[in-house]
């Protein structure tokens, strides 16, 4: 048995987390939704989440192996109230913000248009 490993319980020194640095529950919740719509959709296969001390963000991808289809941030302290929520794309460009996260996604930004089909026999 190895006897380097300690279990260390209330540990201190451990940093508390804010909840202002991560997604608010109802937020996570309006993202994963889109996300589970789109997912149905066939549009996004996988997403991954980054925290920083700025921002954090929720990246959405077609494929695991691409780059991240898109990327709605949150800024934790915004030089412009306006900038608090983002949509960047691939390059990092702003395709869309707001002060309200709900305001951002109603955007139809995601959604692929269907192709109207023409029938394959008429009658």
């Amino acid at each position: 048995m190895n006897n380097n490993l300690r279990l260390i319980v209330n540990n201190v020194n451990s940093k508390n987390i804010d909840n202002t640095h991560f997604f608010e529950k109802d937020e996570l919740k309006t993202i994963l939704d889109l996300y589970a719509k789109m997912v149905s959709e066939g549009s996004w296969k996988d997403y991954g989440l980054s925290i920083s001390s700025k921002q954090v963000g929720f990246s959405v991808f077609k494929n695991a192996a691409e780059n991240a289809l898109y990327k709605i941030c949150k800024n934790f302290k915004p030089k412009n109230n306006n900038l608090k929520y983002l949509i960047t794309d691939t390059n990092g460009k702003i395709l869309k913000n707001s002060s309200e996260l709900k305001l951002l996604l109603k955007i139809n930004l995601f959604s692929r248009r269907k192709k109207r089909q023409k029938p394959l026999y008429s009658i």
